[in-house]
């Protein structure tokens, strides 16, 4: 009877919308659980897989430990019976959400922004379905002709255009780049919302501001809005909480790829699945995507130019580095913790909110195919995961009053990276040190010294 119970409501309940079919989450709960033993542990592992609970943190059922954060999103009509169960295992909960489509609402509260809307002045502080972003790039690059350019990247599952915006002064000499994606997983939406944001704050601030004003001397900057457009298009109209893209397997019977485990770094060796219904299920090889394949050619080709992958995700509020794999650190895993340290300590100014710092494998759980994983192994020597807000009290579905605060602490964090390349790279803001160059010095060096002894 559970099992069946778990099928027919662990994806939510369906009524009839203005146009389709929509989700609801009426009365869903969000429970929060940390197991204290082993028995425990393998108590909740049962219950997650038999009845088919949707697992926020983390995201497979194997993955549940002693003495860690579990989040479970529990289906209305299997609340009750879902806490009865954990009483009688004395299991401790909390509950974190108490009806998750009251957030949801909230999320989607807002005014329909018109064309005339977009050319007199973006709302930054709310969330933006596709339609609109797309008329934000737009527009963003005909208001800044002089900075901004929009570039075609590839096509997604349902043929959509997938565009980056490039960020760059003009100059004669050849400048290296720093990439930053959002919304890879669809249901992420605070992910997008910071990638529009870190445009606004960069040509608003890049004449007054001496940071942004000199590493945009030497730096390009390359943001891609939206990865996943098909999910995040879905995550609006049919279901807030979609992952994965909208690929179809098994004759439609299942849709959907997580695109963060369809990376080519130890493709399907662990922390993913291979069933088309998983929220982790990798595809059917490394780059079978074509939203995957889109970037990852794209970066491939500017590979040598990259200094810097970013890739904005939620929850949780973690900087990652790499791997996800393996425990086995990068040769350069000092200098990326210390860099991610120091942008956790600029991010934390601002409102006191805490990251944790560390590589994937160690602070959360493991994974493979992920998108900074690959960046790194295929030679970009700094690649980051940001997590951004919150712990677990709002989850995936983060209110619209918290866009603003999250932003303005990420943009703290991502600028002291970007900051610290600059310098590194470029050190007193001069043109990049080559080893030829560097050679050159050196024998004027010798050369002078000899003249004046």
């Amino acid at each position: 009877m559970w099992l069946f119970l778990g099928i027919v409501f662990s994806l939510g309940v369906l009524i009839p919308g203005k146009h389709s079919l929509k989700l609801q989450y009426d009365r869903d709960q969000v429970l929060h659980i940390v197991p204290e033993t082993f028995q425990q542990v393998q108590h909740l592992q049962h219950l997650c897989s038999s009845l088919l609970l949707d697992l926020w943190k983390p995201l497979l059922p194997e993955d549940i430990w002693a003495g860690e954060d579990l989040h479970i999103r529990v289906p209305a009509p299997l609340v009750q019976e879902v806490k009865d169960s954990l009483d009688q295992h004395m299991i401790s909960y909390k509950v974190l959400i108490s009806d998750v489509q009251e957030l949801v609402d909230q999320s989607m509260r807002r005014e329909r922004t018109s064309h005339t809307q977009v050319l007199e002045g973006y709302v930054y502080t709310q969330y933006h379905p596709m339609e609109e972003i797309y008329q934000w790039m737009t527009q963003i690059q005909k208001s800044n002709s002089e900075l901004v350019t929009q570039h075609y990247l590839g096509k997604t599952i349902e043929n959509r255009t997938m565009y980056y915006l490039q960020i760059s002064q003009p100059s004669d000499k050849t400048k290296k780049i720093i990439w930053m994606d959002c919304g890879i997983h669809a249901r992420e939406w605070i992910s997008p919302a910071f990638c529009q944001w870190f445009v606004k704050e960069i040509l608003q601030n890049y004449k007054s501001d001496p940071k942004i004003s000199r590493f945009l001397k030497n730096l390009d900057l390359y943001i891609l809005p939206v990865l996943n457009i098909d999910g995040y298009i879905y995550s609006w109209e049919k279901d807030r909480l979609w992952r994965k893209n909208r690929s179809p397997h098994m004759n439609g019977t299942c849709y959907g790829t997580d695109l963060n485990r369809n990376f080519n770094s130890s493709w399907g060796s662990i922390g993913v699945s291979y069933n088309c219904s998983s929220e982790i299920f990798c595809g059917s090889g490394p780059e079978s995507e074509p939203e995957t394949r889109a970037m990852a050619q794209f970066i491939e080709r500017k590979k040598s130019d990259i200094l810097c992958y970013l890739t904005i995700h939620s929850y949780g509020q973690y900087i990652l580095t790499p791997y996800g794999s393996t425990t086995k650190p990068p040769s350069n895993s000092e200098e990326l913790m210390r860099v991610a340290k120091k942008a956790s300590a600029a991010l934390m100014g601002k409102y006191g909110t805490r990251y944790e710092v560390g590589s994937t494998s160690l602070i959360l759980y493991s994974n493979s195919g992920s998108s900074r994983d690959w960046a790194h192994m295929i030679g970009i020597p700094f690649s980051y995961t940001f997590e951004l807000r919150d712990k677990g009290s709002h989850g995936f579905v983060l209110p619209p009053d918290q866009i603003q605060p999250t932003c303005e602490e990420t943009m703290l964090a991502v600028t002291t990276i970007i900051d610290y390349i600059d310098q590194k790279y470029f050190p007193g803001g001069a043109v990049m040190l080559t080893s030829g160059s560097l050679g050159l010095s050196l024998c004027l060096s010798v050369v002078l010294t000899w003249t004046v002894s």
